[in-house]
């Protein structure tokens, strides 16, 4: 009778999540995986292909996961605006919450392994790259959709807004990094939200 696999896939790429996101790629030896997963080499081999792969499959975990949490701040919200708003300071607490509990670093998978793999890992890069295109095109998205509800000024450039929304969400995710009161991570995620009421309210000139 073939022997049953101890853990299952899914179980096996929450545990490879957990350890790159902490330790990065290249910081995170076989020996490492073989702990996180409690799986053989050869176990490791046969399901995932190659520690790259094992990676890539985790990284895409990980996006998947910052696409459900983005739509779930959306189920409920009085429009998309709202949603955004509700995401980011999620965002901000999830960031304070995984700092206080030791928990996988609060800067964002994908950014540490673009940062990473940049002029090293050409693979690895590609596959960083085109998530953040998702989330950058999914966020103009729903900038468009407030454009289009009235909530955003009519010549709104939506991709650059979106554009500047992920550049300030990254760098908050940087930002909780440092050694830093709480208080200070949640400010700035409220300093974000007010910059997008700024632009529903039209205090601020449309980026076009």
């Amino acid at each position: 009778m073939p022997r049953k696999a101890r853990y299952s896939r899914e179980e096996a790429l929450d545990r490879a999540v957990i350890l790159f996101w902490s330790r990065g790629y290249h910081a995170s030896s076989l020996k490492d995986i073989e702990q996180a997963l409690d799986m053989r080499p050869g176990s490791l081999y046969a399901t995932f292909g190659s520690k790259q792969g094992l990676f890539i499959e985790a990284l895409e975990v990980y996006s998947r996961r910052m696409s459900d949490d983005l739509e779930t701040a959306m189920t409920g919200a009085s429009g998309p605006l709202d949603g955004l708003c509700r995401y980011l300071k999620n965002l901000a607490s999830a960031c304070i919450d995984m700092d206080s509990h030791g928990m996988a670093a609060p800067a964002c998978m994908i950014v540490k392994t673009l940062l990473e793999s940049t002029g090293q890992d050409t693979e690895l890069s590609v596959v960083a790259n085109r998530l953040l295109d998702n989330v950058e095109n999914r966020l103009a998205r729903l900038l468009e959709d407030a454009r289009d509800a009235g909530e955003l000024r009519p010549e709104t450039n939506c991709v650059r807004l979106a554009r500047l929304l992920q550049a300030q969400m990254m760098g908050m995710r940087v930002f909780a990094q440092r050694q830093v009161d709480a208080d200070k991570v949640a400010d700035l995620a409220d300093d974000v939200v007010a910059m997008l009421d700024a632009y529903r309210a039209g205090e601020v000139s449309a980026i076009r």
